[in-house]
């Protein structure tokens, strides 16, 4: 029934290039990248440094004189796993491409997946739970698994002229109580075209089967359910680069993306966790259009952080800086932007 969804072009292809590109990269040496991490550094302006700067105060907020385990890798013997089978090849090219800039004798932490809960030792993740303010974590997140999470599009079609409805389509699991509650509230009504496109799940519904359904045909609905699974919701990130408006409970779970930065019905239309208000707030931004498309012009606006790959890449070496800073390890990076070290 889902033929579609196992047999789509665009992810293979998407990774094919990302394959591509950083094998070639794992060839070059090591001090070329880091001369060229310096050369970007000291390339800044003051304002480029400083936000880069609130990006890594924001994703690395280890206290002061973090410890590190001994079984801590080394950056120096980061390597690929030529002779074992590697579940996290998307991961791995992220961090190691980042790590490999530091000095050889840096050491770190990492655990690859979908992280939902805190970690007792520094370590570097894609997800973590949403920190508040003044808090601190012991997961320091960096942009991995990038080729799946940080995917952005050109929608054409203006927001008035979408269908008054909203989709959902995703993989939906029994220990995935946020989807599983919007599919027993919304799977079969009249505003909603929503399901799970996943035959093999063990949610006891078949009933809540629907048909893959493309981003392009998606993007045809005024609204786009972006539901948490493991971790955040992947499609979160396209769907705000569109002119369909994202609909979801307060973020629980942050990456890269800065979920918990993002305001609600002004980067999106937030609804109760159980989705109780969702209907009337649909049909409220239906009977008011300008106001749906203020938070997508919001929307539009918050990620273009994440387009300039320039910002992104000091964004990246900056937090890594401050993780082996308070890990108490020298770094390269220095503190001046007009330093040569």
């Amino acid at each position: 029934m889902n033929l579609a969804y196992y047999t789509q072009l665009s992810k293979p292809l998407r990774k094919l290039w990302f394959y591509a590109h950083n094998f070639c990269a794992y060839a070059l040496p090591d001090s070329l990248m880091r001369w060229r991490t310096r050369r970007l550094l000291q390339r800044l302006t003051p304002a480029e440094r400083a936000a880069a700067e609130r990006r890594a105060d924001y994703y690395c907020r280890l206290p002061q004189h973090t410890v590190l385990p001994a079984d801590a890798l080394r950056v120096g013997d980061y390597h690929y796993p030529w002779h074992s089978r590697h579940k996290f090849v998307t991961y791995f090219f992220d961090l190691y491409r980042v790590v490999r800039c530091f000095p050889a004798d840096a050491r770190f932490l990492r655990l690859f997946g979908d992280v939902n809960r805190e970690q007792a030792a520094p370590t570097f993740v894609k997800s973590r739970p949403v920190i508040a303010e003044g808090q601190t974590s012991m997961c320091v997140l960096l942009k991995l698994n990038s080729v799946r999470h940080f995917r952005f599009i050109r929608d054409a079609k203006p927001f008035r002229q979408k269908l008054d409805r909203i989709v959902f389509r995703n993989l939906v699991f029994a220990n995935q109580p946020q989807r599983t509650t919007f599919l027993q509230r919304f799977a079969d009504h009249r505003i909603a075209d929503a399901g799970m496109v996943n035959a093999d799940s063990d949610c006891g519904h078949p009933e809540w089967l629907r048909p893959y359904m493309s981003i392009e045909r998606q993007l045809d609905f005024k609204f786009i359910a972006c539901i948490e699974g493991n971790d955040v919701a992947t499609n979160l990130k396209w769907v705000m680069s569109s002119n369909s408006v994202a609909v979801m409970p307060r973020p629980r779970f942050e990456t890269w993306y800065m979920e918990g930065t993002l305001r609600p019905d002004y980067h999106y239309i937030e609804v109760a966790d159980d989705y109780s208000d969702l209907e009337q707030k649909l049909r409220y931004f239906i009977a008011h259009p300008d106001a749906a498309e203020a938070i997508i012009a919001h929307a539009h606006e918050y990620i273009t952080t994440f387009t300039d790959q320039r910002a992104e890449r000091a964004a990246e070496l900056l937090t890594a800086g401050r993780y082996f800073a308070l890990t108490g390890q020298t770094s390269f990076v220095s503190n001046n932007p007009n330093s040569g070290e």
